[in-house]
């Protein structure tokens, strides 16, 4: 049997995979308001399946490969996009939204490991850079979708749903690298790698990441909204900024971290997000927040991307299950600021949101040299 790999379509694959899980991290937003009463309770739904998603995917790709849970993956991503689209009974909705959150957290992870995977020290941290552009590239095709067609929401979901069939066509027609060899991967191994400091450290700095991008998407517009007196129309377009940022920050990255390193590319985009952050506290006009939420975007673009470069060569025989595990880490960390956050708002206090926002950038300034001189040793 031949086990050869095209490693250009199979890179391919891993963007269209982020892509579509980028579609599903903002699935809900312009959809919400349709969906009648109970409907505020669909976002938790959707944490909870990306984590029960980031969860699976680890130790299965390991031990079966890549291809099987790449394709349910993705038809769990679509069954719960055509859920959003065809059903209105709330628990059937909230079935769509577990389907959803599930297919989602696979696609996030599984790409990021097989990116880790089919490529060498040299040209890791580049491609995962580009991979994690085609996450904004999703995000952003969701959101002008639903700017364009305004009256009728479901179109959007039909027009993502027929895009993903053809995707998942394309993953069935291509090869994938075989799973690991049965003696790598095992329970003993898979636990004996939280005794290693190094990847404790790696995913408890994306902890205070996830913690950074959680409340930015989160409660941006409701900061404006309440320290800047900005129009919600207004406030809701910042976060339009956001991604642009981000997507801007990851395209020359390949080739910053090629000439600098990761951490002094990663410390260099820390800082641009430092300064993005104190911006847009003293923001004293609306395109200063937009100038402020795009620095914020680029320079928190950097993070997953090292750090996985990071990861996955230092833990080759089990990368998947080392991805579950960081990723993992890093949703409790956006959830963890989420609710913070989300007390102190109840309490008008709102200014603690740029506070809690330097705290984040603070605390992986201080974690990344901890983390690459662990994991030296």
């Amino acid at each position: 049997m031949n086990n050869e790999y095209n490693k250009t379509l199979v890179f391919i694959a891993g963007c269209a995979g982020l892509a579509f899980f980028g579609v599903a991290m903002l699935a809900l937003g312009p959809v919400l308001s349709h969906l009648g009463e109970g409907a505020n309770a669909l976002p938790a739904t959707l944490s909870i399946g990306i984590i029960i998603g980031t969860l699976i995917f680890g130790p299965v790709v390991d031990k079966f490969g890549y291809k099987g849970l790449l394709i349910a993956g993705s038809l769990l991503t679509l069954c719960g996009i055509q859920g959003l689209a065809c059903l209105t009974a709330m628990p059937l909705l909230h079935l769509s939204m577990l389907m959803l959150g599930i297919g989602g957290g696979i696609l996030n992870g599984e790409t990021n490991a097989l990116v880790a995977e089919i490529y060498d020290d040299q040209t890791r941290g580049g491609r995962l850079s580009v991979l994690g552009a085609f996450y904004c590239i999703g995000a952003l095709l969701w959101t002008l979708l639903n700017y364009f067609i305004k009256d009728n929401y479901t179109l959007p979901l039909n027009i993502i749903s027929a895009l993903m069939v053809v995707v998942i066509v394309f993953f069935i027609g291509i090869r994938f690298p075989q799973p690991k060899p049965n003696n790598t991967v095992s329970v003993s191994k898979t636990l004996g790698l939280l005794k290693y400091p190094a990847l404790i450290l790696f995913a408890f700095l994306l902890f205070f990441q996830s913690g950074f991008e959680g409340i930015t998407g989160n409660f941006t517009i409701r900061f404006l909204e309440n320290t800047h007196h900005t129009t919600a129309g207004a406030a809701t377009l910042s976060l339009t900024w956001f991604t642009i940022g981000m997507l801007t920050g990851r395209l020359p990255m390949g080739y910053l971290i090629k000439k600098w390193g990761g951490s002094t590319t990663l410390y260099l985009y820390l800082c641009v997000a430092l300064a993005g952050v104190a911006l847009l506290y003293f923001a004293p006009s609306i395109g200063y927040v937009y100038a402020a939420t795009a620095f914020i975007g680029f320079g928190v673009g950097a993070t997953y991307p090292v750090v996985f470069n990071y990861l996955g060569g230092a833990f080759k025989e089990l990368s998947g299950t080392v991805f579950s595990i960081a990723i993992f880490i890093g949703l409790c960390g956006q959830f963890t600021f989420n609710k913070g956050i989300g007390l102190l708002f109840d309490k008008s206090q709102f200014d603690y949101f740029p506070i809690a926002l330097a705290f984040a950038v603070g605390m992986m300034l201080v974690l990344l040299p901890l983390a690459k001189r662990k994991l030296k040793k």
